[in-house]
């Protein structure tokens, strides 16, 4: 893992993500099928899948699992693309970085981490929430039905799903290759598992930030710091809760998110 604290001038940047944010859900919902889970038990979980460009079965393909944020909760399996799939659903990008990208939905009345996401900090919860618990049932049956390589698998989300990123690599730092969660939180006490791991990190916040405290990011990197971990943090000056746009915008993050392997 490398270090890096990057503060990056806003304005333009953000300019720039939502003017490509706003063609990109029409790109997204064209690039993703639609598609539900159903678990043994007859609960559901609605998703997009977007399957690598040039798809061959004998071909083993990185899976990148994207988890959304609060507003884009409910049922209709589509608003979830409004957030950054539109970067993967380039295709300049789908034709450098084959792969197949996850996007769950998660019900209006439920988070993918059951935490307060005002509070100052948290302690990780026992075991994953229902909808979490779904999102990994989905994520095994997909693993076994598609050519998967487990070596690169990745997790990345913003706000709700920042928190479900954190979330994920705690529980489980050595089933994935790397994170990148985004104005998001988790529980420090994690740290020094996902430092043993040697789980990769990439984390991004705005500093004024009003609805995730910039601190719940500042505090997760110093903690994988004093664990002796080497996180990539990028910190964005002026950019309030919405820096998944420059975030997602950044062309380094897909070349380092898909330059990590597991051993």
């Amino acid at each position: 893992m490398s270090v890096s604290w990057t503060m990056v001038c806003g304005g333009l940047l953000a300019g720039v993500a939502f003017a490509g944010l706003a063609q990109g859900a029409t790109e997204a919902e064209q690039a993703f099928q639609a598609r539900v889970f159903k678990n043994a038990d007859g609960q559901t979980l609605p998703y997009r899948i977007l399957f690598p460009e040039g798809f061959r079965r004998d071909q083993r393909y990185p899976l990148v699992l994207f988890l959304h944020g609060a507003g884009e909760r409910g049922d209709d399996n589509n608003v979830q693309l409004v957030h950054g799939m539109n970067t993967f659903a380039q295709p300049a990008n789908r034709a450098k970085y084959p792969c197949f990208v996850v996007a769950p939905q998660c019900p209006k009345d439920r988070k993918w981490v059951e935490v307060d996401w005002s509070a100052d900090r948290h302690d990780m919860p026992k075991d994953p929430g229902p909808t979490m618990q779904l999102v990994l049932q989905m994520l095994a049956a997909l693993q076994a039905e598609f050519p998967v390589d487990d070596k690169r698998l990745y997790v990345t989300g913003l706000s709700m799903g920042g928190y479900g990123t954190w979330d994920l690599a705690q529980r489980y730092p050595a089933k994935f290759a790397a994170v990148a969660p985004i104005c998001g939180g988790g529980d420090p006490a994690g740290a020094p598992g996902m430092v043993k791991a040697k789980l990769p990190v990439w984390a991004f916040h705005g500093d004024q930030d009003n609805a995730v405290k910039v601190q719940r990011s500042r505090e997760m990197i110093d903690a994988l710091k004093k664990a002796g971990g080497t996180p990539k943090y990028t910190e964005y000056p002026g950019i309030g809760h919405n820096s998944w746009g420059p975030a997602y915008n950044d062309p380094e993050l897909l070349v380092w998110l898909f330059g990590q392997k597991l051993p």
